[in-house]
């Protein structure tokens, strides 16, 4: 097997001598080549012998000082990957434990495993993990890690999809079950039998429907969406682009407007909530194994003569495929009759146990493990929360009512140095709080980079000068010595709710606030290190380009834009909603902090770097109309402040890699996304939030995105700024009402091309009565039009065949 098909790249085992301390007892295959101390340390966190058992999260290939050096196995590569563990990121997940034995010295033997991997979804190796170490407790030979190198190893991923940014979008904020069911090899999210694992490796699947089996809808409850493989992972699929994986979707797109069978009154799923329009292409899941056998020969036949329905009416959004009798199944645990698309199911057979696993298929690279933003938030409620130290002109951007996990956004985008303390706590909590800061500042992966690299989820004091050296470092600790260090800039102590900036932050930065002479905002008045917070008012004034108008503005304002959206998401907290809404919610707080960011830019230097120029819709006489671009505020006002309170963090935050990554990202994007020539983005808000769009604006933009939407790969990045937590379509839904019949007619085409693929049908079903009816109506008049236009018509050459007394008849 190539070595960059290995799941598990290494296997450790350290265990605590009461003489020596922590001691690395193995390293399988080979040795990694660096400090074995360090590696030991990082396996037994302190305070391991008080505690049943704990887990921890650490990278290598991170850093000079933990960058590996195996000195086997991979010099006979001859794609140049010889190298490839210096240079690639290892994931490691280790699991501690304590047992109670009295022939021990102190009572007790404390041993720990971990697995070095280069996937991001760590979590996925906890079961094998619980089993490996209670088998090396028994046993404790470098057997057991064999067993665990080689079963990880032979885990199927085979069949497993690679999808693309924006799939992973829509998946992401979508609890629908069914989603993306075409990117299976086999139609459904199943992998190959886990009892006869391959490591043969397969190109992603080019079938857009799928070839087995007949879903039902049922109404639980998807499982967590918000992460999945990593993008590393590309490497298995080659460089094909999703384009040709989808060769075939684009093919079997529907040519013209839904058929007149589409809008029967009988049939139609819109008016009866009848879901058999859209079973026929295989997007309503079935209740057994048994009835999708005896349907798949009827599907595929209906396949060919396209769907009876627009839409389906079901007032459940979940599914899934089953497996047909008389193919292969999961067997024992792993055998589950339903089945969601968010996740590749696979198992692994450690110890005659065939443990089911489930990796999840929509994350980023920045997210590691399972870190939870709604734990972080709700660790750092304003109620609960104590803020200490000095004002910051980069972290404070609403004074002294900025609210704390604000702090720590600011604080992680511009570079500070951070600490989680955990006092008396599981080293876990303090990892999982480190990663969910990771993703907090990245916007879940989505939007910025960067943060991984400079993160150590559980730090010791043996290493602590080299963590310390790496600028901007975010590190969990569980030993309160940390604190009195003061080797940081932002304290976070999980144990006390407390969030503390350090005194001496300004001789530590002491460029942290340098106004240039052109700068559209500046600030007045000087926040000195030593003031406390609460005793002093930061001024913020506006001017205008042309300087003509000054306005004061206060920067601790309760109802600033920052404290409402901190307010939002403690509301869905309370609520219970799911993790993956709380990160739908970041993502766009971190997108919208980028998009301000490029205004900013562009206003203090006449250009920008990291996004589109910011102008409105522009219509002259005599010249082309062009499309606004940019961020979109809903006024003058409303936009002035909120670039007075973003000035600060983003000054800060252009001092840093993480900036110079998104520039390089930008070009990238701009090079590659599919809708090419407009601000989609800007587009979409204009729909949402406009007050008022003239006719040729509303025109415009329906035309560019209609025009626009003839492949995948343009449907799925438009769906993506689409979910379903804003609403999905009902922003394109408008231009079915609008008083301009070329718009409506635009409006039309573009949910028709959204229907010709499996992922704009499911879409389309999220839109209400009124919507869908709306669109049906209107679709199914203009194919009446069109077909008595048609039957109007007679062809020259058959008109010509005809002979002069017939043509004299048919005439008459």
């Amino acid at each position: 097997m190539a070595h960059d098909t290995q799941h598990c790249s290494f296997v450790l085992v350290a265990d605590f001598d009461i003489d020596r301390g922590a001691q690395l007892t193995y390293q399988f295959p080979q040795p990694l080549g660096t400090d074995e101390g360090l590696l030991a340390n990082l396996m037994l966190p302190d305070g391991a012998e008080r505690q049943p058992a704990d887990w921890t999260v650490f990278f290598l290939n991170q850093t000079p000082f933990n960058t590996i050096q195996p000195v086997l196995a991979l010099d006979n590569d001859d794609d140049g990957a010889a190298d490839e563990e210096g240079s690639k990121m290892l994931y490691v997940i280790n699991l501690v434990r304590t047992k109670l034995d009295k022939t021990a010295r102190r009572g007790a033997v404390v041993k720990a495993m971990a697995i070095c991997t280069r996937y991001p979804f760590v979590q996925i190796f906890k079961p094998v993990l619980l089993l490996a170490l209670d088998d090396y407790f028994m046993n404790p030979s470098q057997d057991c890690l064999a067993r665990l190198f080689d079963a990880v190893n032979a885990m199927d991923f085979s069949k497993m999809p690679i999808l693309t940014r924006f799939e992973k979008l829509i998946m992401r904020h979508s609890e629908r079950q069914d989603l993306h069911i075409g990117r299976y090899e086999d139609g459904s999210p199943f992998g190959g039998d886990p009892g006869t694992a391959t490591h043969q490796q397969q190109q992603p699947q080019t079938s857009t429907f799928p070839s087995t089996g007949r879903p039902t809808h049922r109404t639980t409850n998807s499982g967590d969406s918000r992460v999945s493989f990593d993008e590393g992972l590309r490497g298995r699929a080659g460089n094909n682009g999703t384009s040709a994986s989808y060769k075939s979707a684009n093919q079997m797109r529907s040519p013209t407007s839904p058929s007149e069978a589409s809008f029967s009154l009988d049939g139609s799923a819109v008016w009866v909530g009848d879901e058999s329009g859209l079973d026929q292409m295989g997007f309503v899941a079935t209740a057994t194994a048994a009835a999708a056998s005896a349907s798949s020969s009827s599907i595929s036949s209906a396949a060919g003569r396209g769907r009876r329905s627009t839409d389906a009416s079901s007032s459940s959004s979940h599914g899934a495929y089953v497996r047909p009798e008389g193919a292969q199944s999961l067997t024992g645990a792993a055998s589950v009759a339903l089945k969601d698309s968010h996740f590749y199911h696979t198992a692994i057979n450690y110890n005659e146990h065939l443990l089911p696993v489930k990796v999840p298929l929509s994350t980023f690279p920045e997210e590691v493990g399972e870190g939870s933003l709604t734990l972080l938030c709700t660790t750092f409620s304003p109620t609960i929360t104590t803020m200490t130290g000095p004002l910051h002109p980069h972290l404070h951007t609403n004074g002294m009512l900025t609210p704390p996990v604000i702090v720590l956004f600011n604080a992680l985008i511009t570079g500070k140095r951070i600490i989680f303390l955990g006092h008396q706590k599981l080293a876990e909590n303090v990892s999982n709080h480190v990663l969910a800061a990771c993703a907090l500042g990245s916007g879940c992966g989505v939007v910025l980079r960067g943060f991984i690299k400079r993160a150590f989820p559980y730090a010791t004091l043996i290493n602590r000068e080299q963590w310390e050296s790496v600028p901007g470092y975010i590190a969990g600790v569980t030993n309160p010595i940390f604190e009195d260090v003061g080797s940081w800039d932002l304290l976070c102590d999980i144990s006390t709710n407390r969030m503390v900036v350090h005194k001496d932050i300004y001789v530590n930065h002491p460029a942290t606030w340098t106004p240039s002479s052109n700068q559209l905002i500046f600030r007045t008045g000087t926040i000195k290190a030593e003031s406390s917070v609460g005793t002093e008012e930061d001024v913020v004034r506006v001017q205008t380009k042309e300087g003509a108008q000054q306005k004061p503005e206060l920067t601790a304002r309760p109802d600033s834009a920052d404290n409402v959206f901190v307010e939002d998401i403690l509301s869905a907290i309370a609520s219970h909603y799911s993790e993956a809404h709380i990160r739908a919610k970041f993502t766009e707080y971190a997108m919208r902090f980028v998009r301000v960011a490029s205004l900013y830019e562009e206003e203090i230097t006449g250009s920008t770097t990291i996004g589109y120029p910011s102008h409105p819709y522009i219509e002259r006489p005599g010249e082309k109309p062009r499309l606004g671009s940019g961020v979109y505020f809903s006024d003058e006002v409303a936009g002035a402040k909120e670039l007075a309170m973003n000035a600060g963090r983003i000054e800060g935050w252009r001092r840093t890699e993480c900036y110079r990554l998104l520039q390089a990202d930008w070009q990238h994007e701009l090079a590659t996304k599919p809708i090419q020539g407009f601000d989609l983005l800007h587009q979409l808000a204009r729909l949402r939030y406009a007050k008022v769009i003239s006719d040729a604006e509303a025109e415009l933009i329906f035309r560019s995105i209609a025009e626009n939407l003839r492949t995948y790969e343009q449907v799925t990045e438009l769906l993506a700024w689409l979910p379903p937590h804003l609403h999905g379509l009902q922003p394109l839904s408008f231009g079915l009402f609008h008083q301009q019949e070329a718009v409506r007619e635009l409006a039309v085409d573009l949910f028709n091309e959204l229907r010709a693929h499996p992922i704009g049908v499911q879409f389309l079903q999220a839109l209400n009565h009124f919507q869908r009816y709306a669109y049906v109506r209107q679709a199914h008049a203009r194919e009446m039009r069109m077909k008595d236009t048609n039957s109007l018509t007679i062809p020259h050459s058959a008109y010509m065949s005809r002979t002069p007394s017939n043509r004299s008849e048919s005439s008459l």
